[in-house]
C-alpha cells in the first residue's frame, strides 16, 4: 500500500496544555506538521492523570503523538519574536489553554494576522470565551456535568461519586476544532483571508447530546403537536437511550457467554428474524408497526427472546446474524472490544515501541493506500534545534543568542 499524508504541507503552530492538545492529534495523524511550542517547565499533562507510562502518561501520549516540541520562554522578547516568526509561515495557530493567553503576550489574534492575513486562530478552552463560566479553572469531567451527561451516583454508604462513563467533552471538542481548524485554512487558502474561532469542551459535550436535550425542548410544547412514535400508540418516550428500558424488540438481550444487542424494530427485519430462528409464530401473534416498533413492555415477547438468544453464544449468535441479514451486535467492553474480530480487522494497534504506549489509530481510512505513521510524542523541546534551524532557517549564530537571552531551552 501507498503511505499517504492528506494534510502535507499544513503547518500548525500550538500552544496547548492537558487533554485540549487533542485538538490537534487528529490532524497530525493525516499528516499535518504541528509544532508544540512549550514553556521551559513543559506541558505537564505528561505527568496527569493515570496509566503512566514509562514514566509519561498515556493522556500526553495520545493527544500528542506525532507532534514536534520546541521551547519557548514567551516572557521574554525574544521569545515572543521567535513565536511571531513562526506564526508567519503558518496555516493556522492553536491556543489550548485558557482563552486570551497568548493575547497577553501580544501574541493573540489581531497581532498574529497583523504579519500573516491568512492566519486561522483556534481557541480550544473549558467554558468558552463567553459567559459567566469563561474564565473558571476546569477539568475534563466538568464539561459532562455541565451538559446534563452524567448523573450523581451513590455507594453503599450514601456517599455521593462519580460513575464511569465515556467522557464526551474532552473528545468531541477536539474533533469539532479540528473540523473547525481545516474549514478556515481552506477558506484563507482560496481567499487570502484567515479568521478567528473558538470551541468550548462544554459547548460539545452539549452538542454531541443534542437528542435528549432537543427532546425536552420538543416536549415543552403541546402533546397533540409533539408525540412519540406511531408503534407506541404516539405516547411520548423518555428522551434518548432512556425511552429504551422497556424495548423488548430492541434490547439486550443474555447469551450463554455473554451479550448480544437485538434490534428488529423495523417490521420487515423482525418478520424475517422471527422466519430464520424457526418462530413464525411469534410474527404471527406480534406482527407490530411498520416502523420503529420495540415491542415496548412486552413481557411475555421478552420472555420468549430471552429463552431464544440463550441457546448460542454471542459469537454464534454473530455469525448467525452475516448468514441471517439479521439485527444484531456484539455487547463488548473497554476490556473485551480488543479481541473483537471486527476490532482487529479496522483498528490495529499502534505498538508502544513506536509511541510510547499501545493506542489506537485514527479511524480514518485512505482506500488504496495508508496514513503515514504519526510518531511519538515529544519529550520536552525535542525539536528546539531542528524547528528553529530547519522551519525558520535560523543561522547557529542566531540560535546561540537565543539561548543566551533565555528565549529557548
Amino acid at each position: 500500500m501507498t503511505t499517504v499524508a492528506p494534510l502535507a504541507g499544513v503547518r500548525i503552530i500550538e500552544a496547548s496544555m492537558l487533554g485540549p492538545a487533542a485538538i490537534t492529534q487528529n490532524l497530525t495523524d493525516l499528516g499535518a506538521e504541528v509544532i508544540k511550542v512549550e514553556p521551559p517547565n513543559g506541558d505537564y499533562g505528561r505527568e496527569m492523570t493515570w496509566p503512566i507510562v514509562d514514566g509519561t502518561s498515556l493522556l500526553f501520549l495520545h493527544a500528542n503523538r506525532g507532534k514536534k516540541s520546541i521551547v519557548l520562554d514567551l516572557r521574554t522578547d525574544e521569545g515572543i519574536e521567535v513565536f511571531k516568526e513562526l506564526a508567519k509561515g503558518a496555516d493556522a495557530v492553536v491556543e489550548a489553554m485558557r482563552p486570551g493567553a497568548l493575547a497577553r503576550r501580544g501574541l493573540g489574534y489581531e497581532d498574529l494576522k497583523a504579519i500573516n492575513p491568512e492566519i486561522v486562530f483556534m481557541t480550544i478552552s473549558g467554558y468558552g470565551m463567553t459567559g459567566p463560566y469563561k474564565d473558571l479553572p476546569s477539568h475534563g469531567i466538568a464539561y459532562d456535568t455541565w451538559a446534563g451527561i452524567v448523573p450523581p451516583a451513590y455507594d453503599e454508604e450514601g456517599f455521593c461519586y462519580i460513575p464511569e462513563h465515556v467522557s464526551i467533552g474532552i473528545n468531541a471538542a477536539p474533533v469539532m476544532g479540528a473540523m473547525g481548524i481545516l474549514a478556515g485554512i481552506i477558506k484563507a487558502r482560496a481567499t487570502g483571508e484567515g479568521c478567528q474561532m473558538e470551541i468550548a469542551q462544554a459547548d460539545a459535550a452539549a452538542a454531541t447530546d443534542w437528542l435528549r436535550s432537543e427532546t425536552w425542548k420538543a416536549y415543552e410544547r403541546p402533546e397533540d403537536e409533539v408525540t412519540g412514535n406511531k408503534a407506541d400508540d404516539y405516547e411520548r418516550r423518555a428522551p434518548g437511550t432512556g425511552g429504551m428500558k422497556e424495548g423488548v424488540r430492541y434490547q439486550m438481550y443474555d447469551t450463554s457467554d455473554g451479550h448480544i444487542l437485538f434490534m428488529s424494530s423495523e417490521q420487515s427485519f423482525w418478520k424475517s428474524f422471527c422466519e430464520n430462528v424457526g418462530r413464525p409464530d411469534l410474527f404471527e401473534k406480534w406482527p407490530g408497526s411498520k416502523f420503529a416498533d420495540h415491542a415496548r413492555g412486552n413481557r411475555e415477547l421478552q420472555r420468549e427472546l430471552r429463552d431464544i438468544f440463550l441457546t448460542k453464544t454471542s459469537a454464534e449468535w454473530m455469525a448467525w446474524a452475516a448468514d441471517n441479514d439479521a439485527l444484531l451486535a456484539p455487547v463488548n467492553t473497554p476490556q473485551t472490544l480488543a479481541d473483537d474480530p471486527h476490532f482487529k480487522d479496522r483498528l490495529p494497534w499502534l505498538p508502544k515501541e513506536t509511541h510510547g504506549a499501545d493506542m489506537l489509530p485514527s479511524p480514518v481510512k485512505v482506500v488504496g493506500g495508508e496514513l503515514s505513521d504519526p510518531g511519538m510524542a515529544p519529550t520536552l523541546g525535542q525539536h528546539t534545534d531542528e524547528v528553529l534551524r530547519d522551519v525558520l532557517g535560523l543561522d547557529e549564530a542566531r540560535i546561540a543568542s537565543l539561548r543566551e537571552a533565555g528565549a529557548v531551552r
